[in-house]
């Protein structure tokens, strides 16, 4: 008898790089299912992130991930989109609260069996969206907020993160998982958290783009806090794109989170109508130069990016300083109020069978604890634990005189000043080797005048140095998140500086 034809075998689709957009118009085309796509990721994740080159990045993988594919996948069978994001893979930063079988952390060992009451609203707000959450991000230990010589990307719960372009070097973080995570394809996108560069340098040392919006445009409710005045968390992604879509599904106001209610506030449900090819044309961009001079390589990169600008009809002018009085140590006494503070409002939020009562009680917790201890000293929970409640003159002092110098007195005064519509400097320089005992060695860092501020930034990648990222830091004025994405995607779109890591 005549052969039976065999049907063809399905290929499995490529994900690597692969965008929203793509992944939307796989699923319209029957090209392939969520949970097929799903499943693809938490592969990925085993074979990249747990052996293989062993990235690290994820602390938690949500048991729950394919069902809620499936769910979705039945979902768009019946004509229901909930939008761009639906049946989309995210990651999570371990320190955003998710109602369900995984524990939220912040990379702590005393918190490994602490599971929140309730979703957080970012969390909410992206189920809602029809994202599907994979899992959880490894991250420096509470945000990197809690020894004097911290290796970015350990934590005594998940270990050390490693860079997916060389495993000896640092990923930076806090969000070092997430930006890991994206970089080496294990998920379309990451949500980040940043305190003062815990977004913009993970995505600078992994080669992606990170947005850290204006503190108030995406709720910090049910985030294991360091400071309400400076905390945000932002979208992390391979494209600028990538990054306006998921920001406009996480800007909704939220009542337990008094900074998203400010007068003033200016938030879209959509940003890719700022996604514009020209977006540099006729701006007025300053150029901050004090990062610059100590790593010429990072120069180089850094003039060629400005010789870019200028070639795509911006106008630029060098500004040395923003803030011309100490902002840092402000910015440091406000932080250690507002931690002690914030976490044990957070872990009173937990109930009665929270693992850890108050910042006393994880001081006891972490100091007998020999992993924690091995090669962190947790001095700054003392330092937090020394401080009064919000009332003390101290506090108060500090949190007037910083946000006077960075706002009034920094960005806005040069801003205004120069008649700019943004401010430009190199993010960082290329990632250091890791090194648990001395810690980490960041070389330049520009996120200080907007983080302190509380204003928004966006990060995206100008150029490498022997194959090692470096990125490019668009800042300005709180809520200009529209200005600073037209600027971020014309650059993007017309160099394309993104290389992925070779990680098989």
């Amino acid at each position: 008898p005549d052969s039976i034809p065999q049907e063809p075998e399905k290929q499995q689709p490529d994900v690597e790089e692969i965008t929203i957009e793509q992944l939307r118009q796989g699923y319209d085309n029957g090209d392939f299912t969520i949970a097929e796509i799903t499943q693809i990721y938490l592969n990925r994740i085993d074979r990249l992130d747990k052996n293989g080159p062993k990235l690290n990045s994820v602390i938690h993988i949500n048991p729950d991930a394919l069902a809620i594919a499936q769910a979705l996948d039945e979902e768009r069978k019946q004509g229901k989109k909930r939008g761009p994001l639906h049946g989309v893979p995210i990651l999570l930063k371990d320190n955003i609260d998710t109602h369900d079988q995984m524990p939220t952390t912040a990379g702590a060992r005393a918190m490994r069996n602490s599971f929140p009451l309730r979703d957080s609203p970012l969390a909410q707000q992206l189920r809602n969206s029809g994202a599907v959450i994979l899992g959880k991000t490894n991250l420096s230990e509470w945000a990197n907020f809690h020894s004097q010589h911290s290796s970015s990307g350990w934590s005594g719960l998940g270990g050390q993160t490693n860079n997916p372009y060389d495993v000896t070097r640092n990923p930076c973080g806090s969000s070092s998982g997430s930006g890991v995570a994206v970089s080496a394809n294990l998920s379309v996108l990451a949500i980040g958290t940043e305190t003062n560069g815990s977004i913009v340098c993970p995505a600078n040392n992994n080669g992606i783009v990170g947005i850290k919006p204006t503190v108030g445009l995406i709720s910090r409710t049910g985030i294991i806090p360091i400071s309400f005045t400076q905390d945000t968390p932002g979208p992390m992604a391979r494209t600028v794109t990538d990054a306006a879509i998921c920001l406009g599904a996480l800007t909704a106001v939220d009542s337990t989170d008094t900074k998203t209610m400010v007068t003033g506030r200016k938030a879209f449900n959509d940003y890719t109508p700022f996604l514009k090819a020209d977006g540099l044309k006729g701006k007025r961009i300053g150029f901050f130069t004090k990062p610059m001079g100590d790593y010429f390589r990072v120069d180089t990169v850094m003039h060629q990016a400005i010789a870019f600008l200028k070639s795509q009809g911006a106008e630029i002018v060098e500004i040395k300083e923003i803030a011309t009085e100490d902002i840092n140590g402000p910015s440091f006494q406000v932080l250690l109020y507002e931690f002690k503070d914030g976490l044990n409002r957070y872990f009173t939020s937990l109930g009665p069978n929270a693992p850890v009562k108050s910042l006393a009680d994880l001081i006891e917790k972490t100091f007998a604890d020999s992993i924690e201890m091995r090669y962190h000293d947790h001095e700054l929970f003392k330092q937090a634990r020394e401080k009064g409640d919000l009332n003390s003159k101290e506090y108060q002092d500090a949190l007037k005189t910083m946000t006077a110098r960075s706002r009034q007195g920094g960005i806005d005064r040069v801003m205004n000043q120069h008649q700019l519509d943004a401010l430009v400097a190199p993010t960082g320089s290329a990632a250091w080797k890791t090194d648990l005992i001395n810690g980490d060695n960041f070389g330049l860092f520009s996120s200080s005048p907007a983080a302190i501020a509380g204003y928004p930034s966006i990060t995206l990648p100008m150029g490498n140095i022997d194959g090692l990222p470096v990125g490019i830091s668009f800042f300005g004025r709180a809520w200009s998140e529209p200005m600073l994405i037209e600027m971020a995607y014309a650059y993007e779109q017309s160099t394309h500086h993104r290389i992925m890591p070779v990680l098989e």
